[in-house]
């Protein structure tokens, strides 16, 4: 049976997770969430873990949910189905967990749990051929899986409502222009591994630091973020590459 993620561990460190279900156009169902769950975990456990790219093979980068296994069943009682759903969350929320950058190179479209998983990496490509889409009100269905989290925090309040209203489906422009994306390349992925790569040159202490300085911003505010990046500007000053500008600096006097 073909694995429906695809890794590839490279020795500067960076890791290469492909949605590899194209005839399904990538939707998760039982199987894919499995493969994520533990492929996600794969990174995780890598203490020499760099960055992470999370890209797909086919026409789209991820359909979102397989609906007859994940909504067959709507005689359930209410809590059971949000008890199986927090689970299925997860296969993308672990994602927020990972240490290090992570990036999604969305060459297609990347719709409902699709657009979450790539809304829970830290940096977004866009293709030409990219679409963002919260469409989850097209069927009948609320959003989940933090995505009224996600196009908040990215767009604001109001913008984010009339999308999530309008069950929205956004082009890659559309997307860099909501934030949803950071810019739109001819290759996602080419231009995911050419970061990937400046991100692998850095200390893997450096990169996981930056993420952690940029979240707390994002959150707890100014006091929070001085605190960290005193601490974490100090830890970086012992290392060898800063000694070593340091000593030219120096030399050069």
């Amino acid at each position: 049976m073909t694995d429906k993620v695809t890794t590839e561990r490279r020795d500067d460190g960076v890791w290469i997770l492909k949605l590899n279900d194209p005839v399904r156009r990538n939707a998760i169902g039982p199987e894919m969430h499995k493969c994520l769950v533990a492929r996600i975990q794969d990174v995780q456990d890598d203490p020499g873990a760099r960055v992470l790219v999370i890209a797909a093979t086919g026409t789209a980068f991820c359909a979102g949910a397989d609906l007859p296994a994940i909504f067959g069943d709507g005689d359930r009682p209410v809590d059971e189905i949000r008890r199986d759903l927090r689970g299925y969350y997860d296969c993308f929320l672990r994602l927020l967990d990972v240490p290090c950058p992570t990036i999604a190179a969305v060459h297609g479209p990347a719709i409902g749990a699709g657009l979450n998983l790539a809304l829970c990496c830290d940096i977004r490509f866009a293709g030409p051929r990219a679409q963002f889409g919260a469409t989850f009100v097209n069927i009948g269905l609320h959003p989940g899986g933090g995505c009224t989290f996600f196009l908040v925090r990215a767009m604001g309040s109001q913008r984010a409502m009339r999308v999530l209203l309008e069950g929205t489906m956004l082009d890659s422009q559309a997307a860099v222009d909501a934030r949803l994306a950071d810019e739109v390349v001819d290759d996602p992925f080419e231009a995911a591994m050419r970061l990937a790569g400046k991100i692998a040159s850095l200390s893997p202490e450096l990169g996981r630091d930056i993420k952690t300085a940029v979240r707390i911003a994002a959150d707890k505010g100014f006091a929070s973020t001085l605190e960290f990046e005193s601490w974490a500007q100090a830890s970086s000053a012992t290392k060898p590459e800063i000694q070593e500008t340091v000593s030219r600096f120096r030399e050069s006097r």
